[in-house]
C-alpha cells in the first residue's frame, strides 16, 4: 500500500511540480522526507502492531534496525525511480508526437505556399500568351480567354486539395495543350501519347504543368518547324511523362516565369514523394527533354 503511495506520489504530483521544472533539490528533499516518514510508520507497524515480525522465530538473533531501515529505504527507492522512468518515457513520445505535428504542419504550409506560388505563375504566362494573341488574331484570344477560365475554375475549385484524381489532372493537361495550340504558328506541330488511365489513381495536384509550360516557353520558334511531344503512361504503381521539345533558350531580356516553375515542382517532389520520385531535365543535342517517375503506391 505504502509503495502504491510513493508511486502515484510521484507520478501525479512530485515529478510534475519539482523535477521537470528543473527543482530536483527539492524533489529529492520531499521523497526523502515521505520514505522516512513511511519507513517510521512501518517501523512502529512492525514493533507495537505485529511485534512478532519485528522479533523473528524464537532463538533467532535480530538484525540490527539500521538493517531494517536501510532495506525499507531501497524498497521505497524502487517506486520512485519506476514512477520518474515512466514520466519520463512519456514526456519524451508526447515531444516526439509533438516535433511530428510541428514538422507536418510545417511542411503542409510549405506546399500550400509552393502551389499559391505556382497558380499565379499558371495565369501570368497564360495572359502573355492571350497578350501576344490580341493584334494578332482576335477570334484566338477570345477563344483562349474561354479556354482560361475553363483551366482557372479547376484551379480554384478542384485542385485545392491534397490529392485530385489522376484521371481529371490529365484532362486539365490536355486542355492547357489545347489553349497553348491556340497562340502556336503553323510550323510547330504537337504529339500527344496519352495512355487510358484507371479513374480511382489519386496524385498531387499541378504537378506536371510545369513541365508543360517549359515545354511552350522553349520549345516554340516563330521561324522555325519544331515538334513536341508529350507522352504520360503508368507502369504498375509508377507514373511516367515524358516531354520532348527543341532546345530554344530565351535571351536574358526575357524574364517571363523566371523559372519558377521547374523549382517548385522539385521542391514540391521533394516534400510530397520523398524517395519515391526520379527527375532529369536535360538538353540533348537540338533537343530538350524531361522525365518525370513518381510511384504513387502508398
Amino acid at each position: 500500500m505504502l509503495y502504491a503511495v510513493v508511486f502515484y506520489l510521484n507520478y501525479f504530483a512530485l515529478v510534475d511540480w519539482f523535477l521537470f521544472p528543473k527543482k530536483p533539490v527539492l524533489f529529492f528533499v520531499l521523497n526523502a522526507l515521505v520514505i522516512a516518514l513511511f519507513i517510521w510508520v512501518r517501523y512502529i507497524v512492525r514493533v507495537y502492531i505485529f511485534p512478532e515480525m519485528e522479533m523473528g522465530p524464537p532463538g533467532q538473533k535480530r538484525p540490527p534496525i539500521s538493517f531494517f531501515i536501510y532495506i525499507d529505504g531501497l524498497s521505497f527507492i524502487i517506486p520512485v525511480i519506476f514512477s520518474v522512468t515512466l514520466k519520463v518515457f512519456e514526456r519524451w513520445i508526447k515531444t516526439e508526437a509533438e516535433k511530428k505535428e510541428a514538422e507536418n504542419a510545417r511542411l503542409q504550409s510549405e506546399l500550400q505556399h509552393l502551389k499559391y506560388q505556382l497558380q499565379p505563375h499558371f495565369f501570368f504566362n497564360s495572359l502573355n500568351n492571350i497578350y501576344a494573341l490580341v493584334d494578332i488574331s482576335p477570334d484566338k484570344a477570345k477563344e483562349t480567354i474561354l479556354a482560361l477560365s475553363k483551366l482557372m475554375r479547376y484551379l480554384l475549385y478542384e485542385s485545392n486539395t491534397a490529392k485530385v484524381s489522376f484521371k481529371k489532372e490529365v484532362e486539365f493537361m490536355q486542355k492547357y495543350i489545347e489553349l497553348m495550340q491556340l497562340r502556336t504558328a503553323g510550323n510547330t506541330v504537337i504529339k500527344t501519347n496519352f495512355m487510358p488511365l484507371p479513374s480511382d489513381v489519386e496524385v498531387a495536384p499541378l504537378l506536371f504543368i510545369p513541365l508543360l509550360e517549359n515545354a511552350f516557353k522553349h520549345g516554340v520558334s516563330a521561324t522555325q518547324q519544331s515538334e513536341m511531344v508529350f507522352t504520360m503512361k503508368m507502369e504498375g504503381t509508377t507514373i511516367v511523362f515524358e516531354t520532348s521539345n527543341l532546345n530554344l533558350p530565351k535571351n536574358e531580356s526575357d524574364r517571363s516565369g523566371s523559372g519558377i516553375g521547374l523549382q517548385n515542382i522539385k521542391k514540391r517532389l521533394q516534400l510530397i514523394y520523398p524517395g519515391r520520385y526520379e527527375f532529369t531535365a536535360a538538353a540533348e543535342g537540338t533537343r530538350f527533354n524531361t522525365r518525370l517517375e513518381i510511384d504513387i503506391k502508398d
